[in-house]
């Protein structure tokens, strides 16, 4: 994770570059320029940790308020999305694993669903009222669900949330929701999963639809490259044809079946290959 300048204000819930001003017999106290009064517990603290030295920290509330820095590096910062574990679930909540020394507590009141403890789950880090640290997991609230400065073919980086009946829900670029149709999907996707996506299209209600491969004509082309390839490399024959189910297809290409048609389709009219149902054949020129 990147760290702050030192010259930088503090920021709760992120790691900061913070150097050590003093100690005491409990631990360190340590500072940003002006701001200064971070706490870092003995215990927690490197073995050679020393007035003046620069550590990357961190930083959160304790209950009090009080800011206190860790030397642990956390799967989730404030403002990020990150699947995560739910290791115990009381009334108050669920208790997530979060690579912290205190789990990290979604109440009951921000969970989209119940949480089971065993479980994992998409969530998002945020401050409550009382400025304490906790996770929601309804992502809408904090979330757009509708495009700001994206556009049809963009490249997006994608996070799976989860499933739902139209296809699978997920985080673009950590500030965006979208959706994935499940009969666009051909390889297996489970929430907490980071994949590469494009735009497919933004609705007139501005809400983006999703995409796992771009569609264009260089596309279908360097697909039409890497069959030729592929027979050249295996004797000059497959048996992966149009009539292949789309998961081998997939398994191999990491296309849809509908590009891998289209493909053969064009490779057949220039007379690159020939087609029957059990086999593709590459043709001598």
């Amino acid at each position: 994770m990147r760290a702050h300048e030192t010259s930088k204000p503090i920021q709760v819930g992120k790691i900061n570059r913070l150097r050590v001003l003093s100690d005491n017999k409990e631990g360190f106290t340590l500072g940003s320029g002006e701001n200064s009064g971070v706490f870092l517990p003995r215990k927690l603290s490197p073995r050679d940790c020393a007035p003046g030295q620069n550590l990357d920290v961190f930083v959160y509330p304790d209950p009090d308020g009080q800011l206190l820095a860790s030397c642990s590096t956390p799967k989730i910062q404030l403002g990020e999305c990150a699947l995560l574990k739910a290791v115990h679930v009381t009334r108050a909540g669920a208790f997530m694993d979060w690579g912290m020394e205190r789990d990290l507590l979604v109440p009951v009141s921000q969970q989209l669903i119940p949480m089971a403890e065993g479980r994992s789950y998409v969530v998002y880090l945020m401050l409550d009222p009382d400025q304490r640290i906790i996770a929601t997991s309804k992502l809408y609230r904090f979330l757009d669900e509708r495009a700001k400065n994206m556009a049809a073919g963009e490249r997006v980086d994608l996070l799976i949330v989860g499933k739902t009946e139209m296809g699978f829900k997920a985080v673009i670029n950590g500030t965006h929701l979208g959706l994935l149709y499940k009969d666009e999907v051909f390889q297996p996707l489970k929430p907490g999963d980071r994949t590469t996506g494009f735009i497919k299209t933004i609705r007139e209600d501005r809400k983006i639809d999703l995409r796992l491969q771009r569609h264009h004509s260089k596309s279908r082309d360097e697909l039409s490259r890497r069959i030729l390839d592929f027979l050249g490399e295996n004797g000059g024959t497959s048996t992966l044809t149009d009539y292949s189910p789309p998961d081998a297809i997939y398994k191999q290409y990491g296309v849809s079946k509908g590009n891998y048609k289209k493909a053969l389709g064009s490779l057949y009219k220039q007379r690159l290959i020939s087609v029957s149902k059990d086999r593709i054949t590459l043709l001598k020129s």
